[in-house]
């Protein structure tokens, strides 16, 4: 037997270890909330009658996921009274999966077409503690096992979650339309969702099943205060989202530039009233200023000190890596359907043979980082993720094709969960134990915020230059991404 055959086979049996195997488990606890906030609470809301603009309102929703750091800090810092038996992070992963189970069934005590409130409200709760559970299951992975195993750490967690997405996406459809007809019943979606709040138990037995990651946490903010910072965060949180939605866009869809810019003055405005909420609860003595500094200041100066003037190089790598995937995924599905290819086919080829394509490609990806190191596992999936996207501008000139949606749908999730886990292991090398959870949701923040911003613009590009050189530009905007991993790979290495 050659030595290569034996690392081979090493390789594969990490992917079976308890810790390799705990994570594929808490990915499908993690996967599992997101489409029941987003793509199946739309089709629910559509059957009960609601109105498209009202839909979209819900969309706000997702707030939670991106501005996950606001609260982040009281999971690094705040042990909880009854829950702290169980240890740091398995208390917190605890309440926050008893609270996706409580919200889902909130959620589906509700009916939209009668009582929208209660469904928004649920809604939000539901999304704020899935959120919530991603903080603490992103510091559980870390703090699990050294930097070297967290390649295949991240596919294990990568495969659950994109199996979840599957089955509150897919499945949870394919559910609603045995049990119901196309008369709207309400019963029916109740019935979903209470089934997709009995699959949590399968994190929540996880989670008692886990040891407690063996690192010393110490609350740096006293228990007193930990009501208060709820609270102060929350009033931000509020604020934002009420200027967000009263300032009007004044330019036209079509001057794309134009239209860029006031959206992103319009975000950092709402950002900067909300941090003056927080100033000003300062100012009042409801929260210390120390205390801010040490949840929110000591993280930032943590990082910045350890990689002091590439600091701010890393932070734009970790804002622009997904930027090539991000801006063309938004537009896939349009694509697809103005294309010619039928609803069927498309859940049939995307969303159930692509997710198992994802998942290969996260495999692949994790062993990768492990035996070829983490700066060529992100540059490969940088460039394979960017190049996919040519793909896209040759189906887009082609006739349409089974085989070439096919081919193209396959190499674009695979490329998509190889840069995707490459990415997850980049970020965690970064991350210090001392602020697991603080510093990966910052990161995880700027990881989709711009890419975000700007894909919110993708149909607009789409009308001025068509889909061929829509993609064709996608991929192009890959090119920055791979400069900087090479010069970054050479100024501040990750040691694995």
């Amino acid at each position: 037997m050659t030595k290569l055959t034996k690392i081979k086979k090493k390789d594969i049996s990490i992917f079976f270890e308890n810790r390799s195997t705990r994570m594929l488990f808490f990915g499908f606890s993690s996967g599992l909330p997101i489409l029941l906030v987003f793509s199946t609470l739309s089709v629910w809301l559509v059957k009960a009658g609601v109105d498209r603009s009202t839909v979209t309102i819900f969309s706000w929703a997702g707030f939670a996921y991106a501005f996950k750091y606001i609260w982040s800090p009281l999971i690094d810092n705040f042990k909880l009274p009854l829950f702290g038996k169980f240890g740091q992070r398995k208390s917190w992963l605890l309440l926050s999966q008893i609270m996706i189970v409580v919200s889902l069934l909130f959620t589906a005590s509700t009916d939209p077409s009668k009582t929208l409130v209660f469904t928004a409200i649920a809604i939000t709760f539901l999304a704020f503690s899935s959120a919530t559970q991603d903080i603490v299951i992103d510091a559980f992975r870390i703090e699990s096992a050294p930097q070297k195993f967290q390649g295949v750490l991240s596919s294990m967690y990568i495969a659950g979650y994109r199996i979840a997405m599957l089955v509150s996406g897919a499945g949870s459809l394919w559910l609603a339309s045995y049990l119901g007809t196309n008369i709207y019943k309400p019963e029916v979606w109740q019935i979903v969702y209470i089934f997709m709040a009995s699959l949590m138990f399968i994190g929540i037995l996880t989670t008692f099943l886990s040891p407690e990651p063996k690192i010393k946490k110490f609350n740096l903010i006293k228990i007193k205060q930990q009501f208060r910072f709820f609270l102060v965060f929350i009033s931000s949180i509020i604020i934002f989202v009420i200027f967000y939605s009263l300032i009007n866009n004044p330019f036209s869809e079509k001057k794309i530039l134009d239209s860029f810019l006031f959206a992103s003055v319009k975000i950092l405005l709402c950002f900067a009233l909300a941090g003056l909420t927080v100033y000003l609860f300062i100012i009042i003595g409801f929260i210390s200023k120390k205390d801010v500094g040490l949840a929110y200041i000591k993280p930032i100066t943590n990082f910045t000190n350890r990689y002091g003037k590439f600091a701010i190089a890393i932070l734009l790598l970790i804002g622009l890596y997904r930027i090539a995937d991000v801006v063309m995924g938004v537009v896939a599905n349009i694509f697809y359907l103005e294309k010619g290819f039928n609803i069927k086919e498309i859940a049939t080829y995307s969303k159930f043979f692509g997710v198992f394509a994802t998942i290969f490609g996260g495999f692949v990806g994790g062993i990768s980082a492990l035996k070829y190191g983490t700066m060529r596992a992100l540059f490969f999936g940088a460039l394979i993720a960017a190049t996919s996207n040519l793909l896209f501008a040759w189906l887009a000139m082609s006739q349409p094709s089974i085989k070439f949606l096919i081919i193209v749908i396959t190499a674009d999730n695979i490329s998509s969960g190889f840069a995707g886990a490459a990415f997850v292991v980049y970020l965690s090398s970064l991350t210090s134990i001392k602020f697991t959870a603080t510093q990966y949701a910052l990161f995880s923040s700027i990881m989709l915020f711009l890419p975000k911003l700007i894909a919110g613009y993708s149909g607009s590009w789409v009308d001025v230059m068509g889909y061929p050189n829509f993609f064709i530009l996608t991929a192009v905007l890959g090119i920055p991404v791979l400069i900087m991993i090479l010069w970054i790979s050479k100024i501040a290495p990750v040691k694995n």
